[in-house]
This record gives structure tokens, C-alpha cells and sequence, in this order.
């Protein structure tokens, strides 16, 4: 949350230095956020999702390389755990 605002505010006073985030058209997915889906990859990407706790959420991809971390922080996941075989933890808190 803090870093939207901050970023917010350095687009306001120089919106020639920040660049915007690419926009990307993300199908909704059950239990995931269109912009949780958008940084691991898109719909394309995900095989598997399923909430594993009340604060995680484990996430099976195609290719773990396109899971944009920064993207995760922005959209709310405040930690990632990458595991073997494509699975990814998200660390959600009390929303998973």
C-alpha cells in the first residue's frame, strides 16, 4: 500500500522519470486477483492454484521464470516462497 502511494506521488512530480507498469489484459481466476495473475505469468501460465492456510496460497506454474516478484509486493503478496517443480507459496496474510 505504502509503495502505490509512494510511487503515486514521484509519478506526480516527474512523470517523465517513472515509467508506468505495462498493462496487461488478465482473464479472473478463482481466488486470485487479476494483478496476483498478471505477475505469476498470466492465466496461461498458472496449472494449479489452491489456498494451503489462512495466510498462503500454493500456486503451480508452467515457467516460474515469469513471476514478476515486484509485481507480487505491488498487488499485496508481501512474501514468495519458490519450491520445486514450478510450485510457488504466496505469503498473503489474512486474505489467502
Amino acid at each position: 500500500m505504502f509503495e502505490k502511494m509512494q510511487r503515486a506521488f514521484w509519478k506526480a512530480l516527474t512523470p517523465d522519470l517513472v515509467v508506468d507498469e505495462p498493462k496487461q489484459v488478465v482473464q479472473p481466476v478463482s481466488g486470485l486477483a487479476t494483478d496476483i495473475v498478471a505477475a505469476l505469468g498470466g492465466v496461461d501460465n498458472l496449472k494449479s492454484q489452491q489456498p494451503v492456510a489462512l495466510t498462503r496460497v500454493r500456486v503451480e506454474l508452467r515457467d516460474v521464470g515469469q513471476v514478476n516478484r515486484q509485481a507480487l509486493k505491488i498487488a499485496g503478496v508481501p512474501g514468495v516462497m519458490m519450491l520445486d517443480n514450478g510450485v510457488v507459496h504466496l505469503i498473503t496474510g489474512l486474505e489467502a
